[in-house]
């Protein structure tokens, strides 16, 4: 409690770049202080520079001294494996570490895509946690045999926060662990056989003492406390960071966020039971108890960092130049594959520049060909949301790129719903500290987000002109994977 009298929470975004901490007032949701502090480059992190580099953003926030309660949401997907006395057994492997591509392949044929999509909501890829467990299993068998308990990153600093210890006192929340490819979204636990199958070792959730195994985090309710740290501070449950940004978002059902990060998400929320056997959309569960199907795409803000190096100027200069074309850039198509690609899940894939002619190859239009190849990504993880039932009415543009004004103004021509374009914020460790808030009194808040553009929809062939160039690109790209 502040002198003045004003309760404050905490949220964490534990991401792939960096912790961020935001401390805000329980009762608006205002927006009090907040600090930040750099994570390490690499597909594989000692957890314990996360913890450190969290020490150094709360302090940058100003301290928790005068906070209530504080949560933490993480990274997805990501493997922190413990020995018997809590210990790291190695490296953390991140959800951008592909070598257990090969392995997710592998579960696939074992247990089928079918049954994946059934018993989880989710078909394995390189990404997600029981990938990697079976790439620990093949490859480095005397680190697996160390292993004592498995956890995600912020099941991890959740447990730090607490003191440490026992790894017995593990927690996570149910949206994080609906990305492991071992936990059924439906019924809100872990499915034990599908971990023994991807670990060959058998497991339980912390807690039942009943039978060995390796302890996996006990699975706490939305609400639900996790704890307290040693100065008294409540814990809650924390999440996974798509599910704590539709938390800080506030999302309802007809919503769907389009995030623009380092890499692309496009999420709902929905009470809808969400199985696709294609692996193209995930049937996470959400913070609050509901359902976040996600589509995932690896090439989003960095097709701009691309285009800025193409055309030697930087993001605003792009942006000036792509305003200067017009929607479909003179014919002009990029397929923004720089990094492979998750959606469609071509991960050998590259980027191509199509239509081009001696009239359209203009700083201008590649430009624009640029902002709206990784726009029509997004849209396209936009369409197989709606193929599976996942209603569409208004969309919220969100992560850094959601502020260039090129990209706005493309948006328009690409997606067929209003675009609504919040305000600038933290909105992963935002909604994390709506759950913080949540957990101290036991009631969800109601905080405004407040909209600084909405995009209604122009129709144009952008998408249609996008569709053909992929198509000319996908189609062999997924034979030379085939054979």
């Amino acid at each position: 409690m502040t002198p003045g009298g004003t309760q404050l929470v905490a949220g964490v975004d534990s991401s792939t770049q960096s912790c961020k901490v935001v401390i805000v007032d329980r009762a608006t949701g205002e927006l009090v202080r907040e600090g930040s502090a750099p994570h390490p480059r690499g597909t594989e992190v000692d957890p314990h520079a996360w913890w450190e580099a969290l020490g150094v953003a709360i302090r940058a926030a100003g301290g928790l001294d005068d906070v209530a309660a504080i949560s933490v949401a993480g990274q997805q997907h990501g493997l922190v494996a413990l020995d018997r006395q809590g210990r790291v057994v190695r490296d953390a492997l991140l959800w951008n570490d592909t070598r257990s591509g090969q392995s997710a392949d592998d579960l696939v044929a074992e247990v089928g895509s079918e049954a994946y999509a059934r018993r989880t909501g989710i078909v394995p890829v390189a990404s997600f946690t029981a990938s990697k467990l079976r790439w620990l299993r093949r490859h480095e068998p005397e680190n697996a045999d160390r292993v004592a308990a498995v956890a995600l990153p912020h099941d991890w600093l959740t447990w730090r926060l607490r003191g440490g210890g026992d790894v017995e006192r593990l927690v996570t929340d149910a949206s994080d662990a609906s990305g492991t490819a071992y936990f059924s979204a439906r019924d809100g636990s872990y499915d034990l056989d599908l971990f023994e199958t991807a670990f060959e070792a058998t497991a339980r959730e912390a807690g039942d003492a009943s039978a060995p195994g390796i302890v996996l985090p006990r699975v706490l309710t939305p609400s639900e406390r996790a704890g307290s740290t040693d100065r008294g501070i409540v814990l809650g449950a924390g999440a996974g960071d798509n599910a704590a940004a539709a938390l800080g978002l506030a999302l309802d059902p007809g919503d769907v966020a389009v995030s623009l990060g380092t890499s692309g998400t496009v999420f709902a929320a929905t009470s809808a039971d969400i199985r696709d056997a294609t692996g193209t959309v995930a049937g996470f569960a959400a913070a609050d108890g509901a359902r976040l199907p996600l589509v995932a795409t690896l090439n989003a803000a960095r097709v701009l960092d691309a285009a800025t190096h193409a055309l030697r100027t930087d993001h605003a200069g792009v942006s000036s130049l792509a305003l200067q074309s017009g929607p479909g850039a003179a014919g002009l198509t990029l397929v923004p594959y720089f990094e492979g690609e998750r959606t469609p899940n071509l991960p050998d894939a590259s980027a191509h520049l199509a239509g081009m002619t001696l009239a359209n190859t203009r700083p201008e239009h590649i430009a624009r060909a640029f902002v709206e190849g990784m726009l029509c990504g997004l849209a396209d993880g936009l369409d197989a949301l709606i193929a599976l039932g996942v209603p569409a009415d208004r969309l919220l543009l969100i992560g850094g790129a959601a502020r260039n004004p090129a990209v706005r103004e493309a948006s328009r021509h690409i997606f067929a719903a209003p675009v609504d374009v919040p305000e600038r914020a933290e909105y992963v460790a935002r909604g994390a500290a709506r759950q913080a808030a949540w957990a101290l009194t036991g009631e969800l808040p109601e905080w405004p987000v407040p909209t600084v553009a909405t995009l209604h929809p122009a129709s144009s062939g952008v998408r249609s002109q996008y569709r053909s160039a992929s198509a000319r690109i996908v189609a062999p790209a997924r034979v030379r994977q085939q054979t």
